[in-house]
């Protein structure tokens, strides 16, 4: 079963509320509307995200919780979006490692790749390749530059550190985390079963960013 109106309108809904009382009278609602299609979607993925990383972990278990963290956001029990992401297993539940994700909610659909909260030891490293014209990296930003689907991401230093480096560069140099993402709005593609292998089309066009991301992690572990 593929995702619906109904999925955005529950997660809307759902976040209206912000009832415990009123989730657990629509939790049925939630796992036929919302999890079980984004459960699917994991496993429709699972082959493809295989052929980019063996190491990828493909699990429906590990789908977001709906629930805020209440010690971060005591005003507020839910979110109004869940989402997935596909990486390698973690040493440290909160360690940052690169990552595509998926994720559905009230404001629709939104999927890339890159990291959340990048450590600034692989940003170095990351500017480092970027710097010695690594291969790895010119394939990155190749892959980025002939696709349409996805935008970089990034806070950006207020101050330019790269001035004598090419415009083009400096869109990856002067962020202090970097990735990309994109939305789907087309409702037909939204709400068809032909969703996953648009996502599996579209990650395997930035499939290298996420090589370039591996090879930063693994420069700034063994530095």
């Amino acid at each position: 079963m593929p995702f619906s109106q109904r999925s955005i309108d529950f997660l809307f809904e759902n976040r209206l509320h912000d009832s415990r009382e009123w989730f657990n009278e629509h939790k049925e609602e939630y796992k036929e509307l919302v999890t079980e299609p984004m459960s699917q979607l994991i496993l429709d993925l699972t082959a493809t995200m295989a052929k980019i990383d063996k190491q990828m972990i493909c699990d429906p278990k590990r789908i977001s919780r709906l629930y805020r963290d209440q010690r971060m956001h005591p005003d507020s029990v839910f979110r109004d979006h869940i989402w997935y992401s596909f990486g390698r297993a973690k040493t440290e539940r909160f360690m940052p490692r690169p990552e595509f994700y998926f994720s559905i909610g009230a404001g629709g659909m939104s999927f890339g790749c890159g990291y959340y909260c990048a450590r600034p030891a692989v940003m170095e490293a990351a500017r480092r390749l970027i710097l010695d014209g690594d291969e790895c990296f010119k394939k990155a930003f190749l892959a980025f530059g002939k696709q349409k689907t996805f935008q970089l991401y990034g806070e950006m230093y207020k101050k330019d550190r790269f001035p004598d480096q090419p415009t083009e560069l400096k869109n990856w140099l002067n962020r202090r985390s970097i990735g990309v993402s994109g939305d789907i709005t087309d409702p037909e593609l939204m709400f068809s079963d032909k969703l996953s292998a648009y996502v599996a089309k579209e990650f395997k066009k930035i499939a290298p960013l996420y090589e370039f991301y591996l090879k930063s992690e693994a420069l700034a572990t063994n530095i």
